[in-house]
């Protein structure tokens, strides 16, 4: 009987050991990879909500006043409300302040629901959004 050279009986099964290591270390690292991604992505809708309930409160003034040329003031329940709605309608949850009659800020909540990282027990991850704005009056491109 002859004996190969570069055979071992000591290695039987190595392959197994590190395919079973390594697997949830790359599961792990596509999960981040692509949940990663997909929060990025989130928290870019998030911010694009809040400045669009933004704007939608920030069309929210007291016509009477803005007809007769004086300063344009946001009617702020009315803003509060037409935010309030636009998140709504959405599918989001947040919050909207008016400050100085003029300024409105939007903060969106939301979640992103994972994909890879839900085997590690992680279902979802918070998001936020901020936008803000402020009405001015202009004539000829200049604020009155």
């Amino acid at each position: 009987m002859t004996r190969r050279p570069y055979a071992s009986r000591d290695e039987r099964g190595s392959v197994s050991v590190w395919a079973v290591t390594i697997a949830p270390a790359m599961i792990v690292l596509a999960g981040l990879a692509v949940d990663g991604g997909g929060k990025v992505h989130a928290e870019q809708r998030a911010m694009n909500l809040a400045a669009e309930a933004a704007r939608v409160a920030g069309q929210q003034l007291h016509v009477d006043q803005a007809v007769r040329g004086a300063r344009a003031t946001t009617d702020t329940a009315q803003a509060r409300t037409a935010a309030r709605r636009f998140l709504a309608t959405a599918g989001v949850s947040g919050s909207v302040i008016v400050r100085g009659g003029d300024t409105i800020q939007v903060t969106v909540h939301d979640s992103y629901r994972t994909v890879f990282l839900s085997i590690i027990g992680i279902n979802d991850l918070a998001v936020t959004g901020d936008a803000e704005v402020r009405g001015v009056r202009a004539l000829d491109g200049e604020e009155r």
